[in-house]
């Protein structure tokens, strides 16, 4: 079996003491040497390299627990030690850092994010003994590094075909999870998204991004989309919950482009409500854009109904597409989710905070609330609190879990 750098990591890790190691690239001697030094000083074992081939060498050899990389290099640039990096399956923190502008920094962190590299912070030149204490701080508590890793020998798993969605159906196999959404301004409960899951009998639990591209341009899709209906507002109904609040717990369940193109999809989803009991203004349909460029003349049609008869829109993932603005002004919806990749990486990057800041204006002044996802951290709260964004939703408010979790975490 290859013997990749995160295999070599993992090992690594249960055999490493509690003194953690950084290691350094930078063609500047003095700079390498003063974070070697201040990292030093801080409790870390720490060395440093003026060659990027060497110190691709002793990533391998010495294992580190964080690498700090500086951008502009002769030869061997940092953009393509962080690729190479990402080729050889890194799994440790990265600390990106050089005198570039912020707008290349910033740029070098997504592009080593989208690589699958996990950038605990960006280190802009020239900087100070505090900010290399406080990156390094966040290395050594941050514990994403351990999540992001697949199962070894995932990759061999014969692909999922329609045939084994359709026995997942007909065998009642699919599961829901439930996602809190707080209002940002006290942290009480507002909605809660309903996330399917597929529990595979030799396989585990399943998750969405490895099924419903299978799914979505089958027929199956409106069977699936209509058995978790069916749990979702069945189990939101047993809440304990008040249906005449002025500010009530809403239900959040996702719809694809192709349930758009069911004639009788608005029919269906009243049916459901009426059975279970479901006050339609406190169901939220949340779809991306392009579900709704796939047909938009049915979508216009379909979507406006829903909202004549008391259903909530959002449009998720809002920003990442290339015609957003032109489905918010087109298309009823009355909430606005910001995407996640904008509040993720909102603490490094300006560009982004920025982002997030308009939209949530934007959705001020066309009178839509607006959620924000990905939020992972104190930090995100904090900057999102006065910029008056109505809902928070994100791994540090709470991860999905199970109805009965939710019941007993928040007491309905």
């Amino acid at each position: 079996m290859k013997d990749t750098v995160m295999q070599r990591s993992s090992q690594h890790s249960s055999q490493q003491s509690d003194t953690q190691r950084l290691l350094i690239v930078d063609d500047d001697e003095l700079v390498g040497r003063t974070l070697e030094l201040i990292a030093k000083r801080e409790g870390y074992e720490a060395r440093v390299t003026c060659d990027p081939d060497r110190f691709l060498d002793l990533v391998g050899e010495w294992q580190p627990d964080i690498v700090a990389i500086d951008l502009v290099m002769p030869g061997m640039d940092g953009v393509q030690v962080l690729a190479e990096l990402a080729k050889r399956e890194f799994r440790q923190c990265v600390i990106i850092t050089s005198g570039v502008g912020h707008r290349v920094l910033d740029a070098a962190g997504r592009s080593a994010r989208e690589h699958g590299l996990h950038i605990a912070g960006i280190l802009p030149k020239p900087f100070t003994r505090d900010d290399v204490r406080a990156l390094l701080n966040r290395c050594g508590v941050d514990d994403k590094t351990e999540t992001v890793a697949e199962p070894v020998g995932a990759s061999a798993e014969p692909a999922i075909d329609i045939e084994m969605l359709r026995d997942a159906l007909a065998n009642r196999q699919f599961f829901l999870e439930y996602q809190p959404k707080v209002h940002c301004a006290d942290g009480s409960l507002a909605g809660l998204e309903a996330l399917v899951r597929w529990r595979h009998p030799e396989r585990g639990v399943i998750y969405p991004g490895s099924f419903i591209e299978v799914l979505e341009d089958t027929e199956l899709m409106g069977e699936l989309t209509s058995q978790v209906m069916d749990m979702a507002l069945a189990w939101f109904s047993g809440l304990n919950i008040s249906r005449d609040s002025e500010r009530p717990v809403m239900l959040s369940l996702n719809i694809s482009a192709r349930c758009l193109e069911d004639e009788v999809l608005v029919e269906r989803i009243a049916r459901r409500c009426r059975r279970h009991k479901v006050d339609p203004g406190q169901v939220i349909f949340e779809l991306t854009e392009t579900s709704a460029m796939r047909h938009p003349v049915r979508s216009l049609e379909l979507l406006t109904r829903l909202r004549v008869m008391g259903f909530q829109l959002s449009i998720d993932d809002f920003g990442t597409g290339f015609s957003s603005m032109l489905q918010l002004v087109r298309l009823p919806f009355s909430e606005i989710k910001v995407d996640k990749s904008f509040v993720m990486s909102g603490e490094q990057s300006e560009e982004s905070r920025k982002v997030v800041r308009s939209i949530v204006e934007l959705g001020k002044s066309l009178g839509l609330r607006t959620t924000a996802e990905g939020i992972e951290s104190q930090w995100a709260l904090d900057f999102l609190r006065p910029l008056g964004c109505d809902f928070c939703q994100g791994y540090f408010i709470s991860r999905p879990v199970d109805g009965d979790t939710i019941r007993e975490r928040w007491n309905i």
